[in-house]
C-alpha cells in the first residue's frame, strides 16, 4: 500500500506478507485508522496505490477504485455493528449469501461453520440484544470471516471487554488467522494485543511512518517517541558519539553501549527501562555517568511500584520515568513540581540507530 491523503497529512507506504499480522500503532490522530479505512476503500487517497495479492484495489494514477463491498477487506471494529433485527446466525450468513449467491441452506452452514470457529456456535438464534459484549464482538469476527476476506483489519476490536474475554477473544484471532494465512492490520493501544498477536509492528506519528520491524525488535528497543512510551521504556534522541554516547541537541550527554552498526555522528537513540533509574533529592556524590534533574510531572501506581514521571525533554519527547518502591517514593515526599536527580549507570543504557 502507498497513500497520500492531503487533508488528513497521511503520507506513507507499506507492505504486508501473506499470512503476516501487522499492528499499526501511533498515538490518537496519527493517522492510524485512516490507513484501515484507505484500505477498506471508504477513503481515496490523493494519490496511491493498494494492491492484495495479484489485484489492484486503489490506482490513482490509473483510475481505479474498486468499490468497498467487492475488495474482500474485512474490518472488525469496537463495536460489532450486528444488525439489530437478524438473529446472530443471519448476521453472519448475510455477507456470504449477498456476494456468494449461496442458498439459504449454504449459507447457514457457511455462518454455522464460522460461528463454530469462533467458539460462538450455541448463538445461532440469538438476537443481538441478547448477547454480551464478547459474545457480538464473536459474531461480529464470524461475519467478517465468513466473506472470506484476504486481509482482516482490526481497528481496535477489543477495547472496552473485560480481561477474560479479551484474553479468549485474542486466542480465537491467533488461531483463525494463524492457520489460514490472512494477511491482518491490527490498530491498537493495548500491549497484550502486540504480543499476542502482532508479527511485525509500523509505529505512525503526524501521517508518517517512524520506526518499522518486528514486535520483539520494536517493544525491546523503540526508536521512536511512541514507541518508547508504548513499551514502557526511556528514550533519549541525539547523535551517536565515538564512546559509546548520544549527545542531544540541547547539550547533554548520555553514556552507554552502542549497536554494532552505529556510527559516530548517525542519528541515535538511547534506551533504558524505568526500573534502571535510581532517584535521589540531592545530586549524588561522586562521578556516576548519567545523571540528570528533573522535574516531576506526575506520579502513577504501576503494581508494587511507584511510577515517577519528570516533565517533557526539551525537544518534545516524553518525560523521563523511573520505578521506586512506595516505601522510597514516601521517604522522597515526592509531589508534582518537585526536583529531584535521576541516574542510570552507564551498562543499563542500550545505544541504538535513531528512526
Amino acid at each position: 500500500m502507498r497513500a497520500v491523503v492531503e487533508s488528513r497529512r497521511l503520507e506513507l507506504e507499506f507492505s504486508v506478507a501473506a499470512g503476516e499480522v501487522l499492528a499499526v500503532l501511533g498515538p490518537n490522530g496519527a493517522g492510524k485508522s485512516t490507513v484501515l479505512h484507505v484500505l477498506a476503500g471508504l477513503v481515496r487517497p490523493d494519490e496511491g496505490e493498494v494492491r492484495v495479492g495479484g489485484r489492484v484495489l486503489t490506482d490513482t494514477s490509473a483510475g481505479v477504485h474498486v468499490d468497498t463491498h467487492d475488495r474482500r477487506v474485512g474490518l472488525l471494529m469496537q463495536d460489532p455493528l450486528l444488525f439489530p433485527h437478524l438473529t446472530a446466525g443471519a448476521n453472519v450468513a448475510f455477507g456470504p449469501r449477498a456476494a456468494k449467491r449461496l442458498s439459504r441452506k449454504d449459507s447457514r452452514a457457511l455462518s454455522q461453520h464460522w460461528l463454530d470457529e469462533v467458539e460462538a456456535g450455541e448463538l445461532t438464534k440469538r438476537m443481538p440484544r441478547q448477547l454480551s459484549g464478547g459474545q457480538a464482538q464473536r459474531v461480529a469476527l464470524a461475519r467478517a470471516l465468513a466473506a472470506d476476506p484476504d486481509v482482516l483489519l482490526l481497528d481496535e476490536p477489543l477495547t472496552g471487554l473485560d480481561v477474560a474475554v479479551a484474553t479468549a477473544m485474542r486466542r480465537v484471532l491467533r488461531r483463525v488467522l494463524a492457520r489460514d494465512g490472512r494477511s491482518a492490520l491490527l490498530v491498537t493501544h493495548d500491549m497484550l494485543d502486540v504480543v499476542t498477536l502482532a508479527d511485525r509492528v509500523v509505529v505512525i506519528e503526524e501521517g508518517r511512518i517512524v520506526e518499522s520491524g518486528s514486535t520483539t525488535e520494536v517493544l525491546a528497543t523503540p526508536r521512536s517517541r511512541f514507541g518508547a512510551r508504548f513499551a514502557g521504556v526511556n528514550l533519549i534522541a541525539g547523535r551517536a558519539g565515538a564512546d559509546g554516547t548520544v549527545s542531544t541537541e540541547w547539550g547533554a550527554v548520555w553514556h552507554g553501549g552502542h549497536d554494532a552498526g552505529v556510527q559516530p555522528g548517525d542519528s541515535a537513540v538511547a534506551v533504558f527501562p524505568p526500573s534502571a533509574v535510581a532517584v535521589y533529592r540531592d545530586k549524588p556524590h561522586g562521578s556516576p555517568r548519567n545523571v540528570v534533574e528533573v522535574v516531576v510531572a506526575e506520579l502513577d501506581h504501576r503494581g508494587p511500584a511507584i511510577r515517577i514521571r519528570a516533565e517533557e525533554q526539551p525537544d518534545g519527547a516524553p518525560g523521563l520515568a523511573a520505578d521506586v518502591t512506595a516505601e522510597a517514593a514516601a521517604d522522597l515526599g515526592l509531589a508534582p513540581g518537585e526536583r529531584l536527580y535521576f541516574v542510570v549507570k552507564s551498562q543499563e543504557v542500550g545505544v541504538h540507530a535513531g528512526p
